[in-house]
């Protein structure tokens, strides 16, 4: 993906990019030694059209009196109007100074430096190069004039003359910070400042004025137009594309300060956006995959965020240029480019999860509808053998001992099967919703009585004494064929699971609008690891598994499901070695029926 993005050439974009850097960096660098003169309408109107050789001889000659470092003029000197005698004077005082020099918007080859010389009579004047250097044809391709030309076939452009009176050291082009080369040149960004931040004169007061004493001392002086004439008079700058956003001699102005300062922007090595587009792609596609859509799109707009912040804070405060229009790009691309990806990857799960719902559905109720035939049909078997065994053992005289032992077994075996298949039938029920409350007012006592009645022989087998401590209660809304389940499983499972010769405790009270029955046993409790587990179904202790009692698992998951059907609660209180304790709490006003 990185290797995609670094084909797209992204130059507009990224131009843009670093003209509202320019445009918003905190502060934009002070000119310390250029000043300008203009040529403006009202010296036109004054001098009747361009001032002529005369005038331009006598202005140059008060500037050359406050020793300036340099002076440049910025314009076609040959339309100059005047005489010759007056052109030849000015064309004399321009050679006899070194320090005077005339640009030209023309980069003539090698072996046609003729072109360089002006027209007679001033064919002693030699100009100098100094082209503007727009994004017309190549790069950004907008117009904007962001470099500047350093050297041309070797041979140095003017504003570099210039500069080196104070940085000699930017003769060697590959010393000028952000130096790179373009086809035959030698080039640099320019630090620019704002339109209008360098001091400027007009052409008219410097003529009919005094200067001001040190004015232009050990100034680099240009000598421009600002006639709002002709186009090529003015450049677009990053500050604003306006063709006239900036004339030309503050353009070079801007050049020659950035050279004496030697601060041009420093463009990144292209290395490290290589680097910077494989980690942000890498990221954008990382977060695509594995985030949340409202998270990841909060992380990727910071990333994008923290991306304009890191070049800005780069080029505010050290001139550095890392280009961004590729990363940013890359988080676009990736983002469109995995986001189907991933939706195509989550719809894929979502219909696996949906086939294998079908299927476990499916499974559940052919489950359900097997338990549900099965323990119907074996229950009519089982009720004959019941019957032949209660005849059987009606008729004791014609059996042995050993005979009325067997059948005893055969009926207590049937009896245990009949209560797993009654169990295994309320489960059915449970998974098709088809348990349904028939509430009867009751006494809860009363309950408790016969479910304890009805399991006294089971005690005694044991020698475990079941005592009972019922406080008086008044009759509430119940289910009594449900009620008398839930407290047979608990009564029963404490006698199973209680050792020979102990006591069971069974109470009941009204406790916060709750009637509150209890049965507790000294059995050998519950392990702490299991109590959250206790009451689901097919669930069995691992001491139970290793003990010859036999159960199904279902007697406390249907307990705590008929028991919460009555808008109430059951826990249990156990620890090893102590015995359990198991709470059924009803509330004394039914909220209603559930289904």
């Amino acid at each position: 993906m990185s290797f995609v993005i670094f084909q797209i050439n992204l130059d507009y974009a990224e131009s843009y990019l670093y003209d509202l850097r320019i445009r918003f960096r905190l502060s934009s660098p002070q000119p310390e030694h250029v000043e300008l003169v203009f040529i403006r309408p009202p010296a036109i109107l004054k001098y009747k059209g361009m001032p002529d050789a005369k005038t331009q001889n006598e202005v140059l000659a008060k500037i050359l009196e406050q020793k300036p470092a340099a002076v440049v003029y910025d314009f076609d000197l040959n339309s100059t109007p005047g005489d010759i005698e007056s052109k030849n004077m000015w064309e004399e005082n321009i050679v006899s100074h070194t320090n005077v020099f005339a640009s030209t918007p023309n980069t003539p080859m090698k072996g046609e430096e003729s072109q360089l010389f002006l027209r007679d009579p001033l064919e002693k004047v030699k100009t100098v190069p100094s082209p503007k250097t727009a994004d017309t044809l190549n790069l950004a391709k907008d117009r904007v004039s962001r470099r500047m030309m350093l050297t041309y076939q070797n041979a140095p452009m003017l504003q570099v003359q210039v500069a080196s009176f104070f940085n000699p050291e930017i003769l060697n082009p590959k010393k000028v910070r952000g130096h790179f080369e373009f086809y035959d040149t030698d080039q640099s960004y320019v630090d620019y400042s704002r339109t209008g931040a360098f001091p400027a004169s007009n052409f008219e007061d410097l003529q009919s004025k005094s200067i001001p004493s040190g004015k232009f001392t050990n100034k680099v002086v240009l000598i421009g137009t600002d006639l709002e004439l002709e186009e090529s008079e003015y450049v677009s700058t990053p500050f604003s594309r306006k063709p006239s956003a900036m004339t030309r001699t503050e353009f070079h102005a801007n050049v020659i300060e950035t050279l004496i300062r030697n601060s041009g922007p420093l463009k990144a090595p292209p290395f490290i956006n290589w680097v910077l587009v494989s980690l942000v792609a890498l990221l954008t596609v990382h977060i695509v995959l594995t985030s949340k859509p409202a998270q990841g799109l909060v992380i990727l707009v910071a990333t994008f965020g923290g991306l304009l912040l890191i070049a800005y804070i780069a080029f505010s405060f050290f001139g550095i240029w890392i280009s961004i229009a590729h990363p940013l790009l890359a988080i676009f691309l990736c983002y469109y480019f995995f986001i189907p990806y991933r939706l195509i990857v989550e719809n894929r799960r979502s219909w696996e999860y949906y086939q294998k719902n079908k299927l476990l559905s499916q499974v559940e109720e052919l489950k359900s509808n097997f338990i549900s035939m099965m323990s119907h049909d074996l229950k009519t078997p089982i009720a004959r053998i019941q019957g032949m065994s209660d005849v059987i053992l009606s008729d004791s005289n014609h059996l042995s001992s050993q005979q009325r032992e067997a059948v005893d077994t055969i009926k207590h075996s049937s009896d245990d099967l009949l209560k797993f298949i009654n169990a295994i039938l309320n489960y059915g029920r449970i998974e098709s919703q088809g348990v349904q409350l028939h509430l009867q007012s009751k006494d809860v006592n009363s309950l408790l009585k016969e479910v304890i009645r009805k399991h006294e022989f089971l005690a005694k087998l044991k020698r475990i004494q079941i005592v009972s401590e019922l406080e008086p209660l008044f009759p509430i809304s119940v289910d009594p064929e449900l009620m008398k389940q839930v407290l047979s499983n608990l009564v029963e499972n404490a006698i199973k699971y209680s050792p020979e010769d102990t006591k069971i405790l069974v109470s009941s009270e009204e406790r916060d609008s709750k009637v509150v029955i209890q049965v507790a046993d000294q059995g050998p409790g519950i392990p702490p690891d299991e109590l959250n587990n206790i009451f689901m179904k097919f669930f069995r202790s691992k001491n139970a598994k290793s003990s010859p009692i036999k159960g199904s698992g279902l007697g406390l998951y249907l307990a705590k499901y008929f028991t919460e059907l009555h808008k109430g609660d059951i826990f249990v209180e156990s620890s090893i070695g102590n015995g359990s304790t198991f709470t059924v709490e009803l509330p004394i006003e039914q909220g209603g029926l559930n289904a």
